[in-house]
């Protein structure tokens, strides 16, 4: 991104271009980001008797059997539309963030030259820019968060489950102002707060793999194979490490209940309740297991997602240079 555009420009064209990779990776992996809810809102009986992505396979079936293939993408539009806004703030914050921290750095370098070289901010400062606009982007794209889980939610096995209760957006909507108000839209936010680290992580991993492979290979850089099998490792090892989180944050969006909190969902998970904090009906022992229950469809997930962002990323960049050079021409 240039960074002598104004933070607006870099957000719009940042945000646009991600547009195509979010709608395009958003439309072939959704399937599995519903299997994974429904597997992390499962007991883990119910989620160890399902068997992983077998268990997906069968909750997917069973949804279009029940509900048509369509139902495979219910809440499809909102999890497009929070993505794209939370892009879009998250482009803008982080420009806005690094512009700051270039005019500090020419505070305090009043050297004429300083301010003609771009300022290249260490890998220590991109973490934190990162972390920082991903925290306020969350705080902007929780709601829409929330109503993604809610709707589902929705195609949950019950056999008894009547089409005409389905509730839709404007259904859902109303639901969780009911049931705590405004703030109810920003339940579990804590949580989604903590995750702002996984992209840090993800980021940390990779740059150690490029070192080793610039180690092994005398300095070179990696080919476009390399980077995309290197990306998809470091998501993997991130969302492992965080997944209890993924786990607890699903579990508090998915919850009518005031009183649910990160410490609770987890202990929830661990003593092998169901989200709502009552005992399953199946006799249940403390695992570690009900701590990843979904994990290996949430892997697949990202592993695809990665590939298509891959797949994509020429015509991303493609579209930000057509917006940053439409945007120079009409300033001249």
């Amino acid at each position: 991104m240039t960074s002598t555009l104004p933070p607006l420009a870099q957000a719009f064209s940042g945000a646009i271009g991600e547009f195509t990779t979010c709608a395009s990776s958003n439309a072939l992996v959704y399937p599995f980001a519903l299997a994974t809810t429904r597997l992390q809102l499962d007991s883990p009986q119910k989620a160890k008797k399902a068997g992983g992505l077998s268990g997906a396979y069968r909750i997917l079936h069973k949804i279009v059997r029940k509900h048509g293939l369509s139902s495979l993408y219910t809440g499809l539009a909102t999890d497009t539309g929070a993505t794209l806004l939370s892009n879009f703030f998250y482009f803008y914050f982080y420009a806005f963030l690094r512009y700051l921290s270039t005019r500090r750095r020419l505070s305090l370098n009043p050297n004429p030259k300083a301010a003609l070289a771009p300022h290249k901010p260490g890998l220590g400062e991109e973490i934190l820019l990162g972390f920082v606009a991903g925290v306020m982007s969350r705080a902007i794209s929780t709601p829409l968060n929330i109503i993604t889980t809610r709707l589902q939610q929705e195609h949950e096995e019950d056999e008894n489950e009547d089409e005409d209760e389905k509730e839709g957006f404007m259904g859902v909507v109303n639901k969780i102002y009911g049931e705590q108000g405004v703030q109810g839209f920003w339940r579990g936010f804590k949580t989604a707060f903590l995750l702002c680290m996984n992209p840090a992580l993800t980021l940390a991993f990779f740059q150690v793999f490029r070192r080793i492979l610039a180690r092994a290979s005398t300095g070179k850089e990696p080919n476009p194979r390399q980077a995309f099998l290197m990306g998809a490792i470091s998501n993997s090892i991130a969302s492992a490490i965080m997944y209890p989180l993924m786990l607890a944050k699903t579990r508090q969006y998915a919850s009518s209940s005031s009183g649910s909190s990160l410490a609770g969902a987890l202990r929830n998970a661990y003593l092998g309740r169901e989200p709502s904090g009552f005992p399953s009906h199946a006799k249940s022992q403390p695992s570690v297991a009900g701590l990843y229950q979904g994990l290996e469809t949430q892997l697949v997930k990202g592993f695809l997602s990665q590939g298509v962002t891959f797949l994509v990323k020429g015509r991303q960049v493609l579209i930000e240079e057509m917006i940053v050079w439409v945007y120079t021409r009409r300033t001249r």
